[in-house]
């Protein structure tokens, strides 16, 4: 059983990412962190939206969120990639996404950090923004220098929750401008497959 966390900044492209993984490794299931920390937040604070979680829940509380969710997530089983963020963004500053307990209870094997040209997260933020769906959610538009920033704390939370719980590192960095569609998307579900195949012991 194999449990791979991937993180990067909202708006990053992380879902297009992970679901390359799946079409390349169709038995691994993608768990989203925040939704399960979503679904206790609505029972136990009537939180209605998810956005709403980093503005109003207080730090105690969203800590024992995150907990609660670790341990529902440890109860799955099967070969998982956990879907979340290192750094959040709240109105007091950076909030660990995964602070020492919760990567405890999550024991991975690995963390994965995808980053992105911020130039390139901005314009996904404002395809977000524009989207004419009831679900979109709003991404905060803010400076390349912010989301570099977000990103490096991020890179930074990661590595010290990897040291934390000894497991691997694996830093992914797309800083070039696509030469086609999807390029780096492609490229980091290849390497993430490439890990996952490793860590299964099954190298070609």
């Amino acid at each position: 059983m194999v449990r791979v966390v991937v993180v990067a900044v909202p708006g990053a492209g992380k879902s297009t990412v992970l679901k390359k993984v799946v079409e390349k490794i169709p038995t691994l299931k993608v768990v989203n962190f925040g939704d399960y920390m979503f679904e206790e937040a609505k029972k136990s604070l009537g939180i209605s939206d998810r956005d709403e979680m980093r503005k109003r829940i207080k730090p105690t509380d969203y800590k024992d969120l995150q907990e609660k969710a670790a341990s529902e997530i440890a109860k799955l089983k099967g070969d998982l990639m956990i879907d979340t963020h290192a750094a959040i963004k709240t109105p007091f500053g950076y909030y660990p996404g995964l602070p020492s307990r919760v990567s405890e209870i999550l024991k991975p094997d690995a963390i994965v950090v995808l980053e992105f040209r911020p130039e390139d997260i901005l314009q996904r933020r404002m395809k977000d923004l524009k989207a004419e769906t009831a679900q979109r959610r709003f991404r905060e538009i803010e400076e390349a220098e912010d989301i570099q920033e977000h990103q490096n704390v991020g890179r930074e939370f990661a590595a010290a929750a990897s040291n934390h719980v000894c497991c691997y590192f694996l830093h992914l960095k797309y800083l070039e401008p696509q030469k086609y569609p999807y390029q780096h998307a492609e490229e980091a579900a290849a390497a993430i497959v490439e890990l996952i195949k490793k860590l299964k012991g099954e190298e070609d």
